[in-house]
């Protein structure tokens, strides 16, 4: 792709949102956005990504964080998620549910619930996740692929499943035989310099 198609797709993609930060990129033709929607700086946004909020409802991404292929927010109060988080692809967000317990009415019929969402800093959402209305998910933690989340996450910890569950701590309580592996991993291949800070 030439350097005039990324500027004109990236020009008529940020004139969907209500605040683009700096040097955010699209690297779609197609992106659903309707409503109140902001990204901070240096976000990252990939195709067939709808993000649609209702009524007063806002989403708002922090900086340096991005959505993956076929990801869907939907936020009726909001949906807020910190720096540097990724949400992987085919991943839905809500932060509205009908109500369904205590009554036989048609779902349809039911009240619409609204809890907020939030997602902190440093945090990786899995492929084909859920996450559920009123989450709190705390910075750094890690959704695995496929995983169903009705319960708050604490920081750092690492859930899986359907519903999800804690796994595991990403530094307390590593057996030893696991944090052995883990170093002789980082000390092959080693953690990368953020280049955006060593920029700042």
């Amino acid at each position: 792709m030439n350097g005039i198609t990324r500027a004109w797709r990236n020009w008529r993609h940020r004139r969907k949102f209500v605040k683009v930060g700096r040097n955010c990129r699209f690297t779609g033709d197609r992106l659903e956005i309707d409503g109140h929607v902001e990204l901070g700086d240096g976000c990252r946004i990939r195709n067939n990504v709808v993000l649609r909020t209702k009524d007063s409802g806002r989403i708002v991404f922090g900086n340096r964080s991005g959505c993956s292929y076929f990801v869907v927010i939907e936020a009726t109060e909001l949906v807020q998620i910190g720096d540097r988080t990724g949400i992987a692809e085919f991943t839905v967000i809500r932060d509205t549910n009908h109500l369904v317990y205590g009554t036989d009415a048609n779902w349809r019929l039911t009240p619409l619930i609204a809890q907020p969402v939030v997602i902190g800093n440093d945090c990786l959402i899995g492929s084909r996740c859920y996450i559920m209305p009123g989450v709190t998910i705390g910075d750094g933690a890690v959704v695995q692929a496929g995983s169903l989340v009705t319960r708050d996450i604490g920081p750092y910890e690492i859930w899986a499943g359907m519903p999800a569950r804690f796994i595991a701590h990403r530094t307390k309580n590593v057996p030893a035989a696991e944090q052995e592996r883990c170093d002789r991993l980082i000390q092959k291949y080693g953690i990368k310099q953020d280049r955006y800070e060593e920029a700042g």
